[in-house]
């Protein structure tokens, strides 16, 4: 009787079963793949559930955009001891099978907020004109054109191109997706080409909940473009190449690494700076992949620049056409190294006064606050006399090569004659 009693106690017993083809008591025959939950009680009764559904997500749900938490590295090591043991590599830190970074060391919240930039600055009508065009045809449908997906915009060092890019997504309300070119090379094969995958989805997620995004990466030419013989062509130079390219071929359907479902995302419009995209792999920067712009500011767009640049000290747009005209040659961001140049002045009287051994004590985690300066005087004849003196140091660095005074001998580059014409006489000579 306590046998009986035993065998007629109530149990559950829980069974989790994938299986294809196969009849089961009191459940329904024929399922394939799908997670079942069945419950014996009494011994008589035998029901089934299904856990699944075909719009559950995959196992690569945490490779989403917005959940990646792991590297190919991770996927490697969770795969130890899955293989053959020929394969898995040294046991120690050494081994393949071991993560060398997470993830974490390299993503960053790449979404960048505009709202602390003031209004005020001048935008070029053209560059502004180019990105508007080419955000809007990537977000309308345009019968039998193809729409090129990256826009290049390329120029001279200095002149303001990507602070230019930032202006224009303020004014059209985009929050960007930004990447670097530092971010397109990394000790491990194949990590920048999937951060592209992820920060293009990213943006493209941001697309789907219905607020218009772009990518943008900075500099592209110095991160994938080849600098001459002297710069190393890795893997990761090749695949970034591919992976853009891949991209403006099939904008509807980026996939990560190791998901290979059709699914179609919506487009995100890309825009790429850098200094000389001859540099860059021939094929990416074909016409129907990328649409290319050459900034090159006329003198109305740097008085617009260098009017928003002294906005704030009272220089007349008059003297701002005079500096200006002065240094025709100079690159944009050469006027806002004078405008910083000016207070030279006002710090070197404050280390005057606090003396140089208490300047840490006052600059770093000081009680009294910030160092608060009043304005330093603007006036043209000041500007222009500080104009003159980064000139004269751009003239150095050209003048003077001390890599060739250093094979000829222990003098000092250039002080043979003083810093004219001698000079360089004596450098040649």
């Amino acid at each position: 009787m306590a046998a009986l009693g035993m065998a007629q106690a109530p149990c559950a017993i829980e069974l989790r079963s994938s299986f294809s083809g196969r009849s089961l008591s009191g459940a329904r025959s024929g399922i394939s793949g799908q997670s079942l939950r069945v419950g014996i009680q009494n011994g008589s009764k035998v029901f089934a559930k299904r856990t699944g559904s075909k719009s559950q997500i995959g196992r690569w749900k945490g490779m989403d955009a917005d959940q990646d938490s792991s590297d190919d590295q991770q996927d490697i090591t969770r795969g130890r001891d899955m293989v053959d043991a020929l394969y898995q590599g040294a046991h120690s830190s050494a081994g393949t099978h071991n993560a060398i970074m997470s993830s974490q060391d390299y993503l960053s919240q790449a979404r960048r907020d505009l709202n602390n930039i003031e209004d005020g600055f001048y935008i070029s009508p053209a560059f502004l004109d180019k990105i508007s065009i080419h955000v809007a045809k990537n977000f309308l449908d345009l019968p039998k054109i193809k729409v090129p997906l990256i826009l290049g915009i390329w120029g001279g060092k200095g002149q303001g191109k990507t602070f230019q890019c930032t202006l224009a997504y303020k004014k059209l309300d985009i929050a960007p997706i930004v990447m670097s070119a530092g971010e397109l090379e990394s000790g491990n094969a194949g990590e920048p080409a999937k951060l592209i995958r992820q920060r293009y989805r990213e943006a493209s997620d941001i697309i789907r909940k219905g607020k218009m995004c772009s990518l943008f990466i900075n500099d592209l030419d110095a991160g994938a473009g080849r600098m001459g013989d002297g710069t190393q062509y890795t893997v990761n130079n090749q695949m970034v190449n591919a992976t853009l390219m891949n991209i403006a071929d099939n904008p509807t359907n980026v996939q990560l690494p190791g998901v290979y479902k059709n699914e179609e995302i919506p487009r995100v419009p890309v825009v790429c700076t850098g200094n000389d995209f001859s540099t860059l792999y021939a094929p990416l920067i074909r016409d129907g992949r990328m649409e290319k712009f050459y900034w090159a500011p006329t003198r109305e767009d740097r008085i617009g620049v260098c009017m928003g640049i002294f906005q704030h000290d009272g220089v007349t747009r008059g003297e701002v056409e005079t500096i200006v005209d002065t240094f025709p040659g100079q690159s944009i961001d050469f006027f806002g190294a004078l405008r910083a140049r000016v207070y030279d002045d006002k710090v070197r009287e404050f280390v005057k006064n606090i003396g140089i051994e208490n300047i840490g004590k006052r600059l770093v985690n000081s009680r009294d606050g910030a160092v608060e300066f009043e304005k330093p005087e603007m006036d043209l004849e000041h500007l222009l006399g500080y104009g003159n003196l980064l000139v004269d140091e751009q003239e150095n660095v050209r003048r003077v090569q001390l890599a060739d005074s250093y094979l000829k001998g222990a003098e000092l580059a250039g002080s043979g004659s003083g810093n004219g014409a001698g000079g360089k006489q004596a450098l040649l000579s």
